[in-house]
């Protein structure tokens, strides 16, 4: 329930902030770490950085406009794969900051960086969690991810988009041989189970 209520939150404070420009300005999210955001070790719940993340990508779809085009031609957003590495705790009534920022793409995905960041004592900047996730968005009529050519178009905008790095690289082989894993185990599953019950 406490999504919801940081979902409106967003969704209220977003018309007075800043407007970002399309795929260059990053979003920058202010939170604390409430009691229901804690698991056993009292420290923030792993999978609460995943919520709070979609939070910054819905912020980023918000102040760059684009989420007039979503809801005009009811596309979905959707994260195919992601990948993330936890550095430090949150304890109980810190603040801290998520930073989303896109920093590449392909014909239809959007590679999306998301960054956890805290102070420490003497003030320096702590990373406490940095994630990478490949989204795009999904059009449920046309059966189909939207190019993200046409994203750009919608938002004014048309940018060729920058190199990937080697962790953006080595993160999108990494989902690739996962696929293709997947891939595989299931095809071994379908032909372990033609064998055991062949058709007649």
């Amino acid at each position: 329930m406490n999504l919801w209520f940081r979902l409106i939150w967003l969704l209220l404070t977003s018309p007075f902030r800043p407007k970002l420009k399309p795929l260059a300005d990053p979003s920058l999210l202010d939170f604390r770490v409430w009691p229901h955001d804690l698991d056993t070790s009292l420290h923030m719940n792993n999978g609460r950085y995943w919520s709070l993340m979609d939070l910054g990508r819905t912020d980023l779809m918000l102040r760059t406009g684009l989420w007039r085009a979503v809801l005009r031609h009811r596309w979905v957003p959707v994260v195919n794969a992601g990948m993330i590495r936890f550095r430090r705790e949150l304890r109980p009534f810190r603040p801290f900051r998520i930073e989303t920022v896109i920093l590449c793409w392909t014909e239809s995905w959007l590679v999306i960086q998301h960054r956890v960041l805290s102070r420490a004592s003497d003030g320096s900047e702590i990373v406490a969690a940095h994630a990478l996730v490949r989204a795009a968005l999904y059009d449920r009529a046309g059966r189909a991810y939207v190019p993200v050519a046409r994203l750009m178009a919608e938002i004014g905008t048309a940018q060729a988009s920058p190199l990937p790095g080697p962790e953006v690289e080595a993160f999108l082989a990494s989902e690739d041989a996962m696929r293709e894993s997947a891939t595989l185990a299931s095809d071994r599953k379908v032909e372990s189970t033609f064998r055991i019950n062949p058709m007649r």
